[in-house]
């Protein structure tokens, strides 16, 4: 791309930032919320852009009075301080304009928003539920290091340990950008505890995530919600199997149902429930987008396809494979104590090459 085909595409950028910002001040947009948080989000995400193509067109500006004053200057000191200085603008002009094909990349709006994550056990019986306890370890340790908060929502525990499912909230910045690689069947390899022969074996656990909705985005009638409690199960302290304080919550028109009960209080239950309801209804629609997604990159995989492998955690050999990528890493031990930052990162340098040929950038 030219630089004159880069200056039109952020000049049109511009004339947007301009207008949006100009719209946050309508009284008409002022008064509906919907419509601010939608635009006040678009100007969050146009910012960026803006002071790149600032930086930028200062960056060619400088080049082109450089060139001038080499053109006329005749004091060789001059002249060798003017070649030194356009040496170094050259040198600075390919990695400005790498960086802002990577911010015209059209943004998912849904990169912004917090998720809800589920883990569930697949193949493998016991040892599938073992294993899915330890991709929640993993993750957990995750959201530690990127400061992020998560919340349980529910869990079925394994008759061996680990969990059959478990479902939570994960709230901090850009979470569904970073976690939404994760979705698919992740496999693991080893000897299970089980096991008396010392054979390995080869079990499986599914991973789903999914971007949080807010109430913006999805208006939920009463009407349209029965809502039951009844006693909680599992730990939870005095409270449990002498409180109603669990919820189900049955969407009739869709006959989603959400359940919660890590909570003591009924009520922290219904919104953590309600929460969960409005997400899956908005990813009902939001579903259509992915599966579109996943048929044109390698890094993506629809939520609705939970037999997709991405990923092997191969034990004996100390290894993870990521197969959307093909990226082989030997340090599984690091990898499962939550440092996965670097093979994200490699899944969304992968994305961005399928991003950027799709939009001609």
């Amino acid at each position: 791309m030219t630089n004159n085909m880069i200056l039109e595409k952020l000049e049109g950028v511009k004339t947007r930032f301009i207008e949006v910002g100009k719209l946050l001040t309508q009284p008409d947009v002022l008064s509906d919320m919907d419509k601010y948080v939608k635009l006040n989000r678009e100007y969050k995400d146009l910012k960026p852009i803006i002071e790149a193509y600032e930086k930028y067109k200062l960056t060619l500006t400088n080049i082109s009075s450089t060139k001038e004053l080499l053109a006329t200057e005749k004091d060789e000191e001059m002249r060798e301080m003017a070649k030194a200085e356009l040496e170094q603008l050259n040198e600075n002009l390919p990695e400005m304009e790498e960086i802002i094909k990577l911010l015209l990349i059209p943004v998912d709006p849904e990169d912004e928003k917090n998720a809800v994550m589920e883990i569930r056990a697949g193949t493998g019986g016991d040892e599938a539920s073992i294993f899915a306890g330890d991709l929640f370890r993993m993750y957990s340790k995750f959201f530690e290091q990127k400061g992020w908060k998560s919340e349980i929502n529910r869990y079925t525990e394994g008759t061996a340990g680990g969990y059959k499912e478990i479902v939570l909230s994960v709230s901090g910045e850009g979470v569904y950008g970073i976690l939404k690689y994760e979705s698919g069947v992740h496999r693991v390899q080893r000897v299970p505890q089980t096991e008396t022969q010392g054979r390995i074996h080869t079990s499986a656990a599914s991973v789903v995530v999914l971007p949080e909705a807010d109430e913006f985005d999805v208006e939920i009638r009463s009407e349209d919600i029965r809502k039951d409690t009844y006693c909680s199960s599992g730990p939870g302290g005095q409270s449990v199997n002498t409180t109603y304080s669990a919820v189900r919550l049955t969407h009739v028109p869709t006959g989603i149902v959400v359940t919660c009960q890590d909570e003591k209080s009924q009520l922290k239950n219904y919104d953590k429930a309600l929460k969960e309801l409005r997400t899956r209804l908005y990813n009902l629609e939001y579903q259509k987008y992915l599966d579109d997604v996943s048929r044109k990159r390698k890094t993506m995989v629809s939520t609705g396809d939970r037999s997709a492998k991405i990923r092997t955690y191969n034990y004996p050999q100390g290894r993870m494979t990521d197969h959307r990528i093909n990226l082989t890493m030997y340090n599984l031990p690091s990898i499962l104590d939550g440092n996965i930052q670097e093979v994200i990162d490699k899944l969304q340098m992968a994305e961005n090459a399928e991003r950027l040929e799709e939009n001609n950038i």
